[in-house]
């Protein structure tokens, strides 16, 4: 298979097809994180959408140490709408973002109760209902929850498919249009989770060491691995 790579510093470019970078990227991901466990802990599919709804702006790890403090008190929905929402604010208050977050949790919880007999509904259309919950945050509920292929587009996803010269950045729907174009659909629920799992380990936005990140400097984009090499070179001299 022909490919790029980086040699003593320097760029060499050989031609590969998309399907052939495409093939590079499952092949790899498979073979670094053949298992990818759900990074938000959770219980069922409720604790997942509130725990998901808390993660917008805020990283999974303070997310994990937040939620058990909230499930503590109500980890469904008739507990939740028991609390105020200036109760779940001041729980959830180190998320960010506390405001309206606690409203979207419990404007959920009440329409779950509602509208969908306590149980968190299993389609796209009635969970971009709620409040608090955009497309990305029914994806993740729908894959890991449901187990319906999806493909949720976070930043790492958003990076990484621009990096790979897979998608132009354009928006974070222009991206999971291509993921899920280029990739094959039995494999969208694992492989999203495989790509932001290599991303934080081996192509982070700071702090990226392109000699170790085999996929990009395999399969990428000219103009994002030459820039970066010229960056590392100059932190150097």
């Amino acid at each position: 298979m022909l490919h790029q790579q980086i040699a003593k510093g320097k760029f060499i470019l050989y031609k590969m097809t998309k399907q052939e970078k495409v093939q590079f990227v499952i092949d790899k991901l498979e073979e670094i994180f053949p298992q990818v466990p759900v990074p938000l802990d959770h219980s069922d599919p409720y604790t997942l959408l509130i725990a998901v709804l808390l993660s917008a702006q805020c990283t999974d790890e303070r997310v994990n140490k937040i939620t058990p403090l909230l499930f503590a008190k109500a980890n469904n929905p008739t507990d939740m709408v028991k609390m105020s929402v200036e109760e779940i604010k001041e729980i959830i208050r180190p998320c960010g973002l506390s405001p309206m977050k606690s409203k979207g949790i419990y404007g959920l919880s009440k329409m779950i109760l509602e509208e969908h007999n306590g149980k968190v509904p299993e389609s796209f259309e009635a969970l971009e209902k709620f409040p608090g919950v955009g497309h990305k945050t029914a994806s993740v509920v729908m894959s890991q929850a449901f187990g319906h292929p999806a493909f949720p587009v976070d930043t790492h996803i958003h990076r990484l498919m621009y990096r790979w010269n897979l998608s132009n950045k354009k928006s974070v729907e222009q991206t999971e249009k291509d993921a899920k174009r280029l990739f094959p659909k039995e494999l969208w629920n694992k492989l999203h989770l495989q790509i932001i799992y290599y991303g934080r380990a081996y192509s982070p936005a700071r702090s990226w060491d392109i000699e170790k990140d085999i996929i990009t400097k395999t399969v990428g984009r000219k103009s994002v691995i030459e820039e970066q090499l010229k960056n590392q070179s100059l932190k150097k001299s």
